[in-house]
């Protein structure tokens, strides 16, 4: 029976998979005909550079939503973690850029770290501990800058090229977002633990009965999430060359959304890496499109909104064929 749903649900992912495909390559091709600069090289290598900060985020956060979690801190995390690598460049220009990236790093894996130890060990549900994790993160960055923003010119040319240097001809966003796909999808698929993230997510339960290490496993996703965070409050400050007390207000809105366009259970125990990535490219094409085709900014977060809902219900759907295909053959 297990085997039986496992199938089930491998099938339907490659269908959904490769019907996200095909709407993205037809929606392309749309835009491309409203105007023909969108399939350009040079647009092309915008959309990627624009996305990447929020592929990388899409990461931690699949796994978060695998395990029935979920983080609505990120977005102060990145403030945090970049106003506190900006500060650091501020006072000490030599410092070398891969410190400042580890600087960040750190930054967000201990917010991570509180944040798993409140829903592991306490048991404080995801959305309340990390809303107010949220709160709190967003006033302590405002407290260490003392209120005022880091600008361009109190920030290094080395760190400042973090984000528009390249790597063997890549951007080093484009770059850096690559390396961790593949870290993490060999992690998810290919590891031990990356099984068993999965295991907690589909069933908590059963996966605590059988051995498995529950609350560290939710501790860890939560560091992950912290970390990459943090990586991301970097690269976000090196690119736009200023760090404020509002920077990624409400961006954690934005992942979540990538995550669902691809297919992302908000139930847990479900999702994969290619997914994820068709997910983050359609969310990049509507944010690239819509204003290159002249669509009012009042319409593009409706647009956005719907096509959002659209994956949610295609997402329930699947799920309840699923179930019921799996009830009809353990009948038969």
């Amino acid at each position: 029976m297990l085997n039986l749903r496992r199938n089930l649900l491998l099938r339907a992912e490659r269908f959904r998979d490769f019907g996200l495909l095909v709407f993205i390559i037809v929606l392309s091709l749309v835009i491309q005909v409203r105007n023909p600069t969108f399939l350009t090289l040079s647009n092309i290598n915008t959309l990627l550079v624009n996305a990447s900060i929020l592929s990388i985020l899409a990461v931690g956060m699949m796994m978060v939503l695998i395990i029935r979690g979920i983080d609505l801190s990120i977005g102060s995390t990145i403030a945090l973690s970049g106003m506190v690598s900006a500060l650091t460049v501020s006072l000490y220009p030599t410092i070398h850029p891969v410190l400042s990236i580890l600087e960040g790093v750190l930054v967000g894996a201990v917010v991570g770290t509180i944040i798993g130890l409140l829903v592991s060990k306490f048991n404080v549900l995801p959305i309340i501990a990390t809303m107010g994790m949220m709160n709190i993160v967003r006033g302590l960055t405002f407290l260490v800058s003392g209120g005022k923003w880091i600008s361009a010119y109190q920030m290094s040319v080395p760190f400042k090229k973090i984000a528009t240097g390249s790597i063997l001809g890549i951007n080093t966003l484009i770059f850096i977002a690559v390396v961790i796909y593949i870290i993490f999808y060999y992690f998810i698929n290919h590891t031990r633990t990356g099984r068993q993230i999965y295991a907690v997510g589909s069933n908590p339960e059963a996966a605590k009965v059988s051995g498995i290490p529950k609350t560290r496993i939710i501790w860890m996703v939560y560091i992950f999430m912290g970390a990459l965070a943090g990586l991301a409050g970097v690269l976000w400050v090196s690119r736009f060359a200023s760090a404020q007390g509002d920077t990624a207000v409400g961006y954690e809105m934005g992942v979540i959304a990538a995550c669902v366009l691809g297919g992302i259970s908000l139930a847990g125990g479900s999702g994969k890496i290619s997914g994820l990535i068709l997910g983050v490219i359609l969310f990049g094409i509507l944010n690239n499109a819509l204003p290159l085709i002249n669509v009012s900014p009042f319409w593009q977060q409706g647009i956005q909104g719907a096509v959002i809902l659209a994956a949610i219900i295609i997402n329930v759907l699947v799920k309840r064929s699923n179930e019921r295909m799996a009830l009809r053959h353990r009948v038969v």
